[in-house]
């Protein structure tokens, strides 16, 4: 099945920063954890795409993403009071969405398997999203839910980071040369640059 068009974007935008990235990181907590239930656990997660840079020393050298296409935007402080219990969930309670972040048990079994990937524990924690919206810009989202108890405790110590497709697109056909793109998303910005409708 073909990811969709925001998990290309990211791909490609991860490639040329020079990661090799893979998709698709199935995780489910295990069933020796004290607090596995069958009906809640027996199905994988999955964060959407995984880059590794082995030339980087940092945390950065591995990032992990979870892309969250919805069209009508990514509102970052209702999503985490949502996650809190302080503003009323949607039929699907939102902290369902973000299992790694807000179930120690979720978020154990997500950093085993990015530990057992790429032989790191330190990563950085990625929300793409299409566009940002509510009162919060994703540079204070990135605060904020960094500062929240429970997802910093889930993260172990790593840092999550907001990015917006119009930055990643933006860059992405900034570096688009005449030499063929080796991506459908990449052959389609250079075609789009080329008719000048990326102006």
């Amino acid at each position: 099945m073909k990811e969709d068009v925001l998990e290309q974007v990211v791909d490609d935008y991860l490639q040329l920063k020079g990661y090799f990235t893979t998709h698709n990181l199935r995780f489910r907590p295990s069933a020796d954890h004290p607090d596995y239930e069958t009906q809640q656990d027996s199905v994988h997660s999955d964060i959407d795409v995984v880059g590794f840079l082995p030339t980087d020393r940092t945390r950065r050298r591995v990032v992990t993403v979870t892309c969250k296409s919805w069209q009508a935007g990514f509102d970052a402080r209702q999503k985490l009071l949502q996650m809190r219990g302080d503003l009323s969930n949607p039929k699907r309670e939102t902290w369902r969405h973000f299992r790694e972040l807000w179930q120690p048990k979720w978020s154990q079994a997500f950093r085993d398997e990015v530990e057992r990937l790429t032989g790191r524990t330190q990563f950085t924690y990625v929300v793409a999203a299409t566009k940002f919206t509510g009162s919060w810009s994703p540079e204070q989202a990135e605060t904020e839910w960094n500062a929240d108890a429970t997802i910093s405790t889930n993260l172990a110590g790593n840092r999550l980071e907001f990015w917006e497709l119009s930055r990643m697109w933006g860059e992405v056909v900034a570096a688009m040369t005449h030499t063929t793109a080796n991506s459908e998303i990449g052959r389609l910005a250079q075609l789009l640059k080329a008719a000048g409708l990326t102006e």
